[in-house]
């Protein structure tokens, strides 16, 4: 590998930097060091109660750490925190839906949070990569947990493709077909050089185990 290959490479991966995360008065995790390339995952493993959503959170920049620092290209997230923002889709432990919504406008709610604009043509490309599209123009507060937690997962499908995927807990109430697709999505996200990092208590099958990182807290 070239020089410049080798720089860009770095600049592209997620680094965590002596990550301490401090709540209640109990240390979580402390010192935790790690770098992540494009084409790698993250598998985050623990007890509950253990800090694997606080690290979640914090590698989005939604919580600071007591001590240590994220890097993204090469700088601190807070640094330019619009450029990150701009590369990351977040999707927290319980869908993040609004209820007397339908499906399709959830996804065009998440789209204009994040500041992109959607076609119809592509909601229903990503409702339908789900097996979603009879659900397009159901109220979300009518569909069950696994359906709502189908529709979340479901902006990762919509355009532009993020390049870092923070999932907490994504195979929550998911079937097995629904979590053969989303493994399927996650494998294919790595194979177009995206990050992943996700906890989860199911083990995630990849083609190449060793673009797997396992931190266990």
């Amino acid at each position: 590998m070239s020089t410049t290959s080798s720089a860009n490479h770095l600049e592209q991966s997620l680094q965590l930097e002596n990550l301490t995360c401090t709540r209640g008065g109990k240390v979580l995790f402390s010192g935790l060091t790690q770098s992540i390339a494009p084409g790698q995952l993250l598998h985050i493993v623990g007890k509950n109660g253990s800090g694997k959503s606080s690290l979640l959170r914090i590698l989005c920049g939604l919580l600071s750490p007591t001590s240590g620092q994220v890097k993204w290209t090469g700088q601190a997230i807070r640094a330019n925190p619009e450029n990150f923002n701009a590369q990351l889709i977040y999707l927290g432990h319980s869908p993040a839906l609004k209820g007397d919504l339908t499906a399709a406008e959830n996804l065009f709610s998440a789209a204009l949070c994040r500041q992109d604009t959607l076609s119809i043509k592509e909601v229903e490309v990503a409702l339908a990569h789900g097996g979603l599209l009879p659900l397009a123009n159901k109220m979300v507060r009518t569909l069950s947990q696994g359906q709502k937690q189908r529709i979340a997962l479901a902006q990762l499908q919509l355009k532009p493709r993020k390049q870092f995927w923070l999932l907490d807990e994504p195979f929550n109430a998911l079937d097995s077909d629904a979590s053969y697709a989303l493994q399927q999505s996650i494998q294919q996200h790595l194979k177009l050089g995206g990050i992943v990092a996700l906890s989860s208590h199911q083990e995630i099958e990849i083609d190449q185990p060793s673009a797997k990182v396992r931190i266990e807290l």
